[in-house]
């Protein structure tokens, strides 16, 4: 089974196991969230769901900004192909993402629950790996911003009168951009700026693809978080 495949199968199981929330019969119009979980590595989201935005369509339409601590990629590979081809020192590795999305909650139809939604939309990513050197004199970052769709169903669990309990599962995916670091910039179309030369490979100047690869930039970005809902 590839990755693919699995990330369906666990989606699909999360639909079944959604099935069981509670319904919502409240008269709230807009909700506040905190969720945590898996995002491909460890991530936290705040949010602000209007609840009842169109009172002819069962819809809700939410706002959330969420922080993601990811694997940057190839500390040894990043320096070649955006600095240099020295490989003294220490490396030392991080990334982060800052994601926006906007999504749009639907009543599923294939689930017999009321409070379990399908939850679909566009994303954006603002990543930042960051790779230093100790005893090298080497600390630089590799930027990109993407756009990108996201996938998945959610469902809440009723506390109480104002806050449920929230459980989410869903994939995102994030179009390659252009990926910039210290003086050295490498774009899908391969129209890059300063392309180091890869001295493994007759010097041959490094792609798009070679950064691609030792960049882990947001791609697939599989989600199953857990948080809380508090109902205004």
């Amino acid at each position: 089974m590839n990755v693919k495949q699995s990330l369906l199968s666990i989606i699909l199981l999360g639909f079944t196991t959604l099935s069981f929330a509670q319904v919502e019969t409240d008269e709230s119009k807009f909700a506040l969230g905190f969720s945590a979980g898996y995002n491909r590595g460890f991530g936290a989201q705040i949010s602000i769901t209007a609840l009842r935005p169109l009172e002819s369509l069962p819809v809700q339409i939410r706002f959330g900004i969420g922080l993601t601590k990811l694997n940057p990629g190839n500390a040894a590979d990043a320096r070649r192909i955006f600095i240099n081809n020295a490989t003294n020192g220490v490396p030392e590795e991080k990334a982060k993402s800052f994601d926006y999305r906007l999504d749009f909650m639907l009543n599923s139809n294939f689930i017999d629950s009321e409070s379990t939604k399908l939850v679909f939309g566009p994303r954006y990513s603002s990543f930042t790996a960051n790779f230093k050197y100790v005893g090298g004199n080497e600390d630089f970052d590799v930027t990109t911003k993407q756009f990108g769709v996201g996938l998945g169903a959610e469902s809440q669990f009723k506390m109480n009168d104002k806050i449920n309990l929230l459980a989410a599962i869903g994939l995102d995916y994030f179009f390659n951009n252009t990926l910039k670091g210290h003086d050295t910039s490498y774009s899908p179309d391969n129209d890059n700026v300063n392309a180091r030369n890869d001295n493994a490979n007759n010097n041959a100047e490094f792609t798009y693809k070679d950064a691609n690869k030792a960049i882990k930039q947001p791609q697939l970005m599989p989600r199953v978080l857990i948080g809380l809902v508090y109902k205004l």
